[in-house]
C-alpha cells in the first residue's frame, strides 16, 4: 500500500491543519480516512439525478443522511449552505463549493466560474473549499489564474482546499477520454501542483488507451493505475470518487482498490442517494467497513 503522509508532513498552515484534523479525526470514522458526500449535481447535471429517489431533490434531506451516516462531510453549492446547512451546523463539516457550471455548454471550452469565496465559506462555518478544476481545455489559462485567487485566500484564512480535477474538452476526448489512466493521472498531478490540499478525481481507467501517450498505451491493472495516480498526486491527499451509479459490488471493489492504493478517502454521491434512505444507510455502512480496515498512521 502507498504511504499517505501525515498532516504534519504536508505543509499546512494552522488554520488548514486544525480544519483538516477535525475532519479526518473528529468526525466519520475518527480513524485519518474520509467518506464525503457531494450534493452539488443540481447545478452540475440538474434535477434529473434526482429522478431515481425523487427525496434527495430536498437538501435537507441530504444533510441528514451525511449526519446519520457519519459522513467525514458534506460538499454543498453556496445557495444550498445558506438555506439549509444552518439546521445541522457543526454535526457534519461543510465543503463549500466555490465555483459550479451547468452540462448545457459543450465541455469544449470548458470553465467552472466562480459564484462564492472562501469568506463566504468562513461565515458559514465551512471546514474545507471546494474548486472544480478543468485540465486540458482551451481555457484552462483562465482556469488556472482563478484557482490562483482562491488558493491564496485560502491560504490567508486558513482554509483547506479540495479541488475537484476533471479532465475536460476535445484534445482529452482523443487521448482516451476524461476517464483514462492518462487523463485522471495527469488531472491529479495538476491539482498538485497548482497547490491543491485535497484533490478529489474519478477513478482510472488503463482499458481506455485510444490515442494516449506510448507509457500509457500498454497494460495495467485498475490497481496500478490507482496507485499511479496517488503517486502523482504526492503529499496531496487523494479522494475517489464513485463515479456514476454502478453496482455495488463493482463500486465496494473500487473503494478497497483506492484505500489499497493509499487515497485518503472516498466521495461517492449519486451511488449513495440515488437509493432509498435505509438502502443508502445500509452501502454507507459497507463502504465504512473498508475505510476502517485502512487507519491512517
Amino acid at each position: 500500500m502507498t504511504h499517505r503522509p501525515r498532516l504534519a508532513e504536508i505543509g499546512l498552515n494552522t488554520g488548514k491543519k486544525a480544519r483538516l484534523h477535525r475532519i479526518l479525526y473528529k468526525h466519520g470514522l475518527g480513524n485519518g480516512k474520509a467518506l464525503f458526500l457531494p450534493y452539488d449535481q443540481g447545478l452540475e447535471h440538474g434535477p434529473r439525478d434526482f429522478f431515481a429517489n425523487p427525496a434527495a431533490s430536498d437538501p435537507g434531506y441530504i444533510i441528514r443522511l451525511a449526519v446519520e451516516g457519519g459522513f467525514n462531510g458534506i460538499a454543498l453549492q453556496i445557495g444550498l449552505a445558506e438555506k439549509f446547512y444552518w439546521d445541522y451546523a457543526g454535526e457534519v463539516p461543510l465543503i463549500l463549493k466555490l465555483n459550479g457550471k451547468t452540462e448545457i455548454p459543450s465541455d469544449a471550452r470548458a470553465l467552472s466560474p466562480l459564484h462564492a469565496s472562501v469568506s463566504d465559506a468562513a461565515r458559514l462555518g465551512a471546514d474545507a473549499v471546494g474548486y472544480t478544476l478543468y485540465v486540458g481545455t482551451p481555457a484552462q489559462d483562465q482556469d488556472f489564474a482563478q484557482l490562483r485567487v482562491v488558493r491564496e485566500e485560502a491560504y490567508r484564512l486558513g482554509m483547506p482546499l479540495v479541488v475537484w480535477a476533471y479532465p475536460r474538452g476535445e484534445a482529452i476526448d482523443t487521448k482516451g477520454g476524461k476517464d483514462s489512466f492518462y487523463a485522471v493521472d495527469y488531472a491529479a498531478r495538476t491539482a498538485s501542483e497548482l497547490g491543491a490540499d485535497v484533490v478529489k478525481v474519478n477513478f482510472p481507467r488503463p482499458d481506455k488507451r485510444g490515442g494516449v501517450p506510448g507509457d500509457y498505451d500498454t497494460e495495467f491493472t485498475p490497481q496500478q493505475a490507482v496507485e499511479a495516480v496517488v503517486r502523482s498526486a504526492n503529499r496531496t491527499l487523494v479522494l475517489i470518487s464513485g463515479g456514476e451509479k454502478a453496482g455495488d459490488q463493482a463500486m465496494l471493489e473500487k473503494a478497497r482498490e483506492a484505500m489499497e492504493a493509499g487515497a485518503t478517502g472516498l466521495i461517492f454521491g449519486r451511488n449513495i442517494w440515488q437509493r432509498d434512505h435505509d438502502e443508502s444507510l445500509r452501502f454507507v455502512a459497507r463502504l465504512r467497513e473498508i475505510l476502517a480496515k485502512y487507519p491512517s498512521d
